[in-house]
């Protein structure tokens, strides 16, 4: 890096998109509803979400919404 100087920012900008692609692939794996870490407990993630946010930005507030009509399965 020393003989190089001007890779410098190359470096920095491709490490900090390293850490944001393993940031949400985390993310994915920890928030989405589609994936169930412990099926014994929680066979289906899906309807513990149903008025929960998971998107990364959304401009609405799930948490004020009214639950879903529809049957529990």
């Amino acid at each position: 890096m020393k003989r190089h100087p001007s890779l410098i920012p190359l470096v920095v900008i491709v490490g900090f998109g390293g850490l944001g692609a393993v940031w949400y692939t985390a993310r994915l794996a920890l928030r989405n509803p589609d994936v169930s870490w412990n099926k014994k407990t929680n066979p289906e993630p899906w309807q513990e979400w149903s008025n929960k946010q998971y998107k990364l930005w959304s401009t609405k507030d799930y948490s004020e919404l009214p639950k879903p009509e529809r049957p529990e399965i």
